[in-house]
């Protein structure tokens, strides 16, 4: 049964509902679809799931784009209602056909829905039985070709069963040569079928098979030339020094595997480290980018290119004489070619396809039916549309300003906690080391927590960078519990006053599951104010792979009823990519989180803000 309909404007107004519905809801499922599906440009998805604790619902909806309407159907996901989308249908066009953008009250659509439900429910019944009526003709059918494949089935078991007491030994023993001994009695009945089919794949492959005998001939000529090698070069009197083999044996190691250096309790060890002044140079992050306007008319060229035999069809003057009355409706295969070109530009850009192909989608929902107007074209309008959409995207949802968030945890004496997460190799450590260069320059004290404890040489790494910049760093050496870790740095932290604890975590892989239940325990362990998510910009599908396993795996793997997630994203190595942004595109639109930091070079100052205008520029030029 429906729980609910509802028809309101795109500003928020609630137009008309079904009273005689009037189900209460559990939780707030249209709420959540507009903030996570129609606001986040997925509005092309065919439904919405939503789950509430003692109910499930499925979410259908469709728009009335020129009136800017959009109507939306509620009902329990168990129950596979058949004609919710043909009643949504028949609902938006008689509830465009009465309305007014004056008139706020529509008591007179409740007869219109009753008839319009009759109807719509009528018909799935009716197909419903015309399925049914079909069935058992169908299941006859299919009674029949299951008794011939039978048959079929045991007349081929018997000609192979004939085929292997006699041609097939031959093939028999090149497979015993092949596996290099004899299978013997072990023999399954299936195997000589597969000979049978295989056979001809066999005589073809050995048909133009290659020569054995060249192969040997070569070979022994190699074989030749080698020794003659050997003979004429003169043998080395000094031998090398070889390494003495270790002997893995039961009896705990005499030697300790720690090779850590010593450090004393004011963290200092070789004094030979540059020392990097606090005033090295303004950070990135704190410097305006500016954007140059250049021509944007690439966009549309490629989609009069790709639409010119259109053009041929509709003729000179038609075409003229839309383009200054305007279209009536804008059409799906109206903006099919532009919509092809978009897509093409952002893959290009290194978007995932599966994302690229989603942007497209929810911008045709959002324009389908729309008055084209005067002296504008397609490609214009539909490229207008998508740069909202990406601007939409990569805007962040809620404002995440540090700064302002570690003096409010400094007023309530607790330090502020950031965990770096990522894959193997992205840079966490490095741009760790950038942030905390950020936060001096705006007198923020920050203590560095190493808590890779699983990599070889992650310890030295994050200390040499609080030697330079001269900031304390807590350490436990290595085979140690990292959520431990970071609590006892934090706990330190608070003693001694640092405002910001940067924590460093081990490289892995999304599908390691061990090192992603460690990753789990030390963020439940600890709660961080941040969790952020360090990714490459070179990344093109597997950022969208990594992003939500990670979340997948936060979520699934942790023992709390409320799991925390990646709150903002750094990317790396913005500096190697171009005009390839579309990583940045695709970790935001995957996990709704933002992309705070940029990094873009190998010293300390390198790094900066995402410029949402650049982004936009970049992907559709």
């Amino acid at each position: 049964m429906l729980e609910q309909l509802l028809i309101f404007t795109r500003g928020g107004l609630i137009l008309w509902t079904c009273k005689e519905l009037g189900n209460a809801l559990k939780g707030s499922p249209i709420d959540t679809l507009i903030r996570s599906c129609l606001l986040e440009e997925r509005s092309g998805a065919a439904s919405y799931s939503y789950d509430a604790p003692g109910a499930s619902y499925t979410l259908k909806w469709t728009f009335h784009n020129e009136l800017g309407l959009v109507f939306v159907a509620v009902y329990q996901r168990i129950l596979h209602l058949l004609y919710v989308d043909e009643l949504l249908a028949m609902v938006r066009r008689e509830f465009s056909e009465i309305y007014d953008p004056k008139r706020m009250v529509y008591n007179d659509f409740n007869e219109t829905f009753r008839q319009l439900r009759r109807e719509a429910e009528a018909r799935a019944e009716e197909l419903k039985e015309s399925k049914q009526t079909d069935k058992p003709v169908n299941n006859k059918k299919k009674q029949g070709l299951v008794q011939k494949a039978g048959s079929d089935k045991g007349s081929k078991k018997s000609e192979g069963s004939l085929a292997t007491d006699g041609g097939d030994g031959d093939k028999a023993k090149g497979r015993k040569l092949e596996n290099g001994h004899s299978n013997g009695n072990h023999v399954e009945m299936e195997e000589p079928r597969a000979g049978v089919v295989n056979g001809k794949e066999n005589t073809s492959s050995n048909i133009s098979a290659f020569d054995v005998s060249k192969l040997q001939k070569r070979t022994k000529g190699v074989k030749k030339t080698d020794t003659v090698v050997n003979k004429g070069s003169k043998p080395d009197p000094k031998k090398k020094a070889t390494k003495k083999n270790r002997v893995w044996d039961d009896a705990p190691p005499e030697e300790k595997l720690d090779f850590t250096d010593p450090v004393d309790g004011n963290g200092s060890g070789n004094d030979n480290i540059e020392v990097v002044a606090a005033n090295q140079g303004e950070s990135m992050m704190d410097i305006e980018e500016i954007i140059s306007s250049d021509s944007e008319g690439e966009v549309d060229d490629n989609v009069q290119k790709d639409s010119k035999p259109e053009a041929k069809k509709k003729g000179w003057f038609s075409s003229m004489f839309q383009s200054i009355a305007g279209k009536a409706n804008l059409e799906k295969e109206d903006l099919e070619p532009a919509l092809k070109a978009l897509k093409d530009g952002l893959m290009t850009k290194n978007v995932a396809e599966e994302i690229a192909e989603k942007l497209c989608e929810s911008v045709a929902a959002s324009l389908e039916g729309k008055k084209l107007a005067s002296f504008t074209r397609v490609s214009s309008t539909v490229r207008a549309a998508m740069e909202d959409a990406l601007v939409r995207i990569l805007t962040p949802r809620r404002s995440i300003d540090i700064l302002r968030d570690v003096h409010a945890a400094k007023e309530q004496r607790k330090p502020y906690v950031v965990v770096f997460v990522g894959v193997n190799g992205v840079g966490k450590s490095t741009n760790l080391a950038k942030v905390a260069y950020w936060l001096l320059q705006h007198n923020v004290s920050a203590m560095m927590a190493a808590c890779d404890t699983f990599r070889s040489g992650a310890v030295e790494q994050l200390r040499t960078h609080a030697r330079r910049l001269q900031i304390p760093i807590f350490e436990k050496g290595y085979e140690k519990d990292p959520a431990i870790v970071a609590k006892e740095a934090i706990q330190e932290a608070t003693r001694n006053g640092s405002d910001v604890v940067l924590v460093d975590t081990a490289g892995r892989m999304q599908d390691n599951e061990p090192l992603m239940r460690a990753l789990s325990k030390l963020i439940y362990l600890n709660n961080p104010d941040l969790v952020l998510f360090v990714g490459e910009a070179l990344v093109g599908n597997d950022a969208v792979d990594q992003l939500s396993k990670f979340n997948q795996k936060l979520a699934d793997l942790s023992t709390s009823p409320t799991p925390r997630l990646i709150d903002g994203i750094l990317l790396t190595k913005f500096d190697t990519i171009d005009d390839k942004v579309g990583a940045a595109l695709s970790m935001v639109y995957i996990s709704g989180a933002p992309v705070m930091f940029v990094g873009c070079g190998q010293s300390y100052t390198d790094l900066k803000k995402l410029n949402v205008k650049s982004i936009v520029k970049t992907l559709l030029k």
